[in-house]
């Protein structure tokens, strides 16, 4: 906890008011998928004006007492296909379909974190994922800007892109819990999100089998990328030589300098400290994904990195937000990338087309 900055404030949950509520749910998307009751949120958006005023009793005690719903934790998991073989089961990334009034209840607490973040300035200002007037354009320019400050100065500049195991799944309670008191996060604020993480339960809808979670932060959540990214925070302090761009578990970690071979030594050097950051909070790297790139490699260069004695892969180029990157920084594989995208797009639309009004 040494890399952790203590926050001597505290922060202090307050009464909600009927017209935050109606505020919130106005400001919902109005999306059809549906929770565990069979509930969503158009149905809620139709009914609020008749609910507001015992929804918000129901609300303001939890936030009073510290104590959140058990009702508001049972969540519908819905597996989603990312890419590969959809025989296999590590190919689907599962999604928690919460109870309407719980996203409500969070996106009320969830303001005032955010706002207690903001003012006491806790998050460093690399981490651009899930935090207002941020974003993936955010992180991708902080980078290209400082991939082109090191080319300009012909220096030789070497990324990882790291990927975590399950990020979201394997958060380990009782440290983030530690680093949200170490933040100011306690008192009733603390008991409350201690009591929104304990006791989840979820089933998947093949055979509404029921298990409970003792690890991880819900996806689909509405406060669980914002309770990881406060867990991942002080990963950016682990290293002072390292340079690092966050967006979430999406962490590039690079180095820069006229001598390839001092920059290879000392990245080698630092990763020891990532790997130790990254076994101390119990999260795995996931070695057969995680590459760099040596960028401005005007000449073939032999350039080995490794954690924990395992080679780490070079490759020329490699996803980051959405975005290709590759060596020279052409953009050439950016430009196949979304050509490829949009003639995918264009033959699913003609398939639609072709569908309703030809055959």
């Amino acid at each position: 906890m040494n890399t952790i900055t203590r926050n001597i404030n505290s922060m202090f949950l307050d009464k909600v008011e009927q017209q935050e509520i109606r505020n919130v749910v106005k400001n919902c998307g109005s999306k059809r998928s549906s929770d565990c009751d069979d509930l969503d949120m158009v149905t809620v958006k139709a009914i609020i004006e008749s609910v507001t005023e015992p929804f918000t009793y129901i609300c303001n005690l939890p936030l009073s007492t510290g104590i959140f719903p058990n009702l508001m934790k049972n969540a519908k998991v819905v597996p989603l296909f990312k890419s590969g073989d959809k025989h296999s089961f590590t190919k689907y990334r599962p999604v928690s379909l919460l109870p309407q009034f719980s996203k409500i209840l969070q996106k009320v607490f969830a303001s005032w974190l955010d706002k207690f973040i903001d003012k006491n300035k806790i998050l460093n200002h690399e981490q651009s994922g899930f935090r207002t007037k941020h974003s993936t354009a955010m992180a991708v320019m902080d980078l290209v800007d400082k991939l082109l400050s090191a080319i300009d100065n012909k220096n030789y500049f070497v990324s990882v892109f790291s990927d975590l195991k399950k990020a979201f799944d394997v958060i380990d309670h009782s440290r983030l819990l530690l680093k949200l008191h170490w933040f100011g996060i306690s008192g009733v604020a603390h008991q409350w999100v201690n009591s929104y993480l304990d006791n989840r339960k979820q089933f998947v809808q093949i055979n509404d089998a029921i298990s409970d979670i003792h690890y991880g932060v819900p996806q689909g959540s509405v406060l669980g990328p914002k309770l990881f990214i406060m867990f991942i925070n002080d990963l950016v302090n682990v290293s002072h030589i390292l340079g690092t761009v966050l967006f979430a578990d999406d962490t590039p970690l690079f180095y820069s300098g006229l001598n390839i071979h001092e920059v290879t030594q000392v990245i080698n050097s630092e990763l020891v400290k990532v790997k130790k950051w990254f076994d101390i909070n119990r999260l795995s790297l996931n070695l057969n994904k995680t590459n760099f790139i040596l960028f401005n490699n005007k000449r073939s260069r032999d350039v080995s990195l490794t954690i924990d004695g395992m080679e780490i892969q070079r490759v020329k180029e490699t996803k980051f937000l959405g975005v290709m990157f590759d060596g020279s920084l052409t953009w050439n594989s950016h430009i196949s990338y979304i050509k490829g995208k949009v003639a995918k797009a264009i033959a699913v639309l003609y398939i639609y087309i072709y569908n309703i009004y030809i055959i």
